[in-house]
């Protein structure tokens, strides 16, 4: 099952950049024996700053025909790491292809995209910024890999 994220804004060069490209990478090695993966980013930016709807189109055009859509949201679902790894296994053995997750904007998430998504995540009540929510992002990713392998990364 691949996995990817479509976000707003660019990552430039930096620690956000080095952690999401660590954690990328060893969710893209452990995740292989698991029929996970890849992870990927496709990042899309909004330049004449027309706001969500404009953005929204955006990133319709980078996900996948099929699949899970999962928005994070302020919104969504707070939900453990190990429910996150259950969750991903779950949709893994249904057979399905392709779960993409979605950043918006410094604005959110449109809502005819929120609307459409069939499931939303959030990292708790807080605001986070969106270079940061990337990188936590990946790191669940890997920990769920983790989690499911049955690797000594996630205690509890």
């Amino acid at each position: 099952m691949r996995l990817s994220l479509s976000a707003v804004g660019r990552l430039r060069a930096g620690p956000e950049k080095t952690l999401f490209d660590d954690y990328t990478n060893r969710f893209n090695k452990i995740g292989r024996a698991m029929g996970l993966g890849p992870f990927s980013l496709t990042e899309v930016e909004d330049k004449k700053n027309l706001g969500m709807t404009a953005e929204a189109a955006l990133l319709e055009k980078t996900l996948p025909k099929q699949g899970i859509i999962c928005t994070l949201d302020e919104r969504g679902k707070v939900i453990s790491s190990p429910d996150f790894a259950h969750k991903i296994a779950v949709w893994r053995d249904q057979g399905v292809s392709d779960v993409a997750f979605v950043i918006g904007g410094a604005d959110g998430i449109d809502p005819t995209l929120r609307a459409r998504a069939d499931y939303s995540i959030s990292f708790g009540k807080m605001v986070w910024p969106h270079m940061l929510v990337r990188v936590m992002l990946s790191e669940q990713i890997y920990r769920a890999a983790s989690i499911l392998s049955g690797a000594p990364y996630h205690r509890e």
